[in-house]
């Protein structure tokens, strides 16, 4: 895992990231944007899911909601993957980076549980709760776990 992790901090695009300001900074940004479009998309979602303005229809909601939650998240990965590549070995000894990654594994189990299993359609007011309600606890706290990155060394 050592020898991977200098791997990818000594290739160009690594160095790019860590050199570049402009770089890292629209990197940066972009990544700001994909977090942004998938939890403006899936905080909308998940209250649907927990029963919030019942009165708008689910598989309506979902086919809005959801393809520009998934853009986002793309959105997000693709960029944190680059900032990644500014210090592979650093980050990678984080916690709080594993901690990320670990919500993030949750959160998109979650939602392809939900999705491939029953689908939304077919799943019970009770399963589509729990969907939403686990989905608002580790998104968010994805999003916590990242912020805190750039601020505590743990």
């Amino acid at each position: 895992m050592t020898t991977l992790l200098a791997w990818l901090g000594e290739n160009a695009l690594a160095e790019w990231m860590r050199l570049s300001r402009w770089g890292y900074a629209a990197v940066n940004a972009l990544h700001v944007l994909g977090v942004s479009l998938l939890l403006g998309a899936i905080v909308s979602l998940d209250l649907r899911l927990l029963g919030w303005r019942r009165q708008l229809p689910l598989q309506t909601l979902a086919r809005l909601l959801q393809p520009v939650a998934i853009g986002g998240l793309v959105l997000a990965m693709a960029a944190g993957t680059l900032l990644f590549l500014a210090d592979p070995t650093g980050y990678a000894g984080m916690t709080l980076f594993r901690l990320k990654l670990g919500l993030i594994g949750l959160a998109v189990a979650n939602a392809l549980l939900l999705n491939l299993g029953p689908g939304l359609a077919a799943a019970t007011p009770r399963r589509l709760r729990l969907a939403g309600l686990l989905s608002l606890l580790l998104w968010p706290a994805t999003l916590l776990a990242g912020r805190f990155l750039a601020f505590l060394d743990a």
